[in-house]
């Protein structure tokens, strides 16, 4: 059996999980800590309650354990094992452990646990060298983990920049894996091919003109997303002229929602707030949050998804939803995404973070020579759920027949 430990049903594993269980080529059950996105629980980075609109717990196997719980969920102590996980895998007949990272200590324990009852260990982590970089801890932390990672047998690595990582830290080539991060790309198609004929529809809502090119920002309105560069960015190029009018759509909440409300001239907004824009800021919608089945409402009415996110950014899973639902992105050069989805097709819509003059060259790029939605979406099925399951289908074959790294 594969018994995969994380910590909470999060949406852009589940389809993993369940076409692992109708493929039945690897006998799956998944272990989970928390009911977080299950349950209507406050995000502190949405600043609300919410739980994810789509059927997260149906299809395969799972269970809910009892862990120990610390008071914050950005708190490496928020999960911890109680004692004799490893004695559950010996009984359970778990030939393989497969972890979602290590930034909470219950990770660390299920590994050294795994090891102690001869359970061979897989690793699927977002960590990359910008995310990772600085810091006066940086050394104590870089032996911890370089113990930690001593004991995992397989890397599944999403992406170029993560693979990087795991090659800084001196694992070796064979113990590597694809795995993409990846999102249910048919889903999003779906979804987008459905809503495409209501796309004005949509714009006149969240009050989009007819003729403007909307740039869309999707995601937490946080510091390390950095939405306030988008605003920046606009309000530059709307000073020097465009053939186009120019919109922003922000769709998410949080910390940052009233100051991007004050930097903007609103046309729409949901939550009817009361800071107003100054006259010299860009348009601006303000959708507020859209849960999973209505998201792609935004990649359809939207022109161009925006993520100018910082290195904390160690991924950037928007890009995906965006590209299968045929959107074009532009992305800073420290989202993690940027090497495998950005750079290999539209290197110009790729931009040094923070450099508010080079993101404007990026939107004025795609506003002049709009990316191939055929395009987009033939490079992005090389990020589909089926490339991590056929990895992960190989690899546990390997472990069943003895093969090591």
């Amino acid at each position: 059996m594969l018994a995969v430990l994380t910590t909470h049903p999060i949406q852009y594993q589940i389809p993993i999980w369940k076409a692992l269980s109708v493929r039945r080529n690897v006998p799956l059950h998944v272990i989970y800590m928390s009911d977080l996105g299950f349950a209507h629980r406050c995000d502190p980075g949405f600043g609300s309650d919410f739980a994810w609109d789509i059927d997260l717990l149906t299809g395969y196997d799972h269970e809910f354990i009892k862990v120990q719980t610390g008071s914050s969920q950005s708190s490496f102590l928020w999960l911890r094992l109680g004692t004799g996980f490893g004695k559950m895998l010996k009984a359970m007949g778990v030939r393989v452990l497969w972890v979602q990272g290590w930034q909470v200590a219950a990770y660390w324990q299920a590994v050294r646990e795994a090891r102690r009852v001869g359970v061979q260990v897989w690793l699927r982590g977002e960590t990359n060298l910008r995310s990772n970089a600085g810091g006066p801890l940086k050394v104590l932390k870089r032996g911890l983990l370089s113990r930690l990672l001593a004991r995992v047998d397989r890397f599944l690595y999403i992406g170029e920049a993560n693979r990087q990582f795991y090659i800084s830290q001196g694992i070796r080539a064979n113990q590597m894996m694809f795995a993409p991060y990846c999102v249910d790309n048919a889903r999003f198609a779906a979804q987008a091919s459905r809503l495409r004929s209501q796309r004005q529809a949509l714009r006149r809502h969240w009050c989009i003109p007819e003729d403007a090119f909307c740039f869309l920002f999707l995601g937490k309105l946080i510091s390390k997303k950095r939405p306030g560069d988008l605003v920046d960015a606009l309000r530059g190029l709307r000073m020097k002229g465009t053939k186009r009018p120019l919109h922003l759509l922000f769709v998410g909440t949080g910390e940052l929602d009233d100051a991007l409300r004050q930097a903007c001239l609103i046309a729409f907004d949901e939550e009817n707030r009361t800071s107003h824009g100054r006259n010299a800021g860009p348009a601006a919608s303000f959708a507020g949050f859209l849960n999973q089945t209505a998201v792609s409402q935004a990649y359809v009415a939207a022109d161009c998804l925006v993520l100018p996110s910082d290195a904390r950014e160690t991924w950037g899973l928007v890009v995906n939803e965006a590209m299968a639902s045929g959107l074009p992105c532009v992305t800073s050069d420290a989202c993690g995404c940027t090497e495998d989805l950005i750079l290999p097709t539209y290197p110009e819509l790729s931009y040094p973070v923070g450099d508010i003059a080079r993101l404007q060259q990026s939107l004025e790029a795609v506003m002049t020579n709009q990316p191939s939605s055929h395009r987009l979406i033939a490079h992005i099925d090389n990020y589909d759920v089926l490339r991590t399951v056929e990895t992960v289908e190989r690899l546990y074959a390997d472990a069943c027949n003895g093969t090591t790294a």
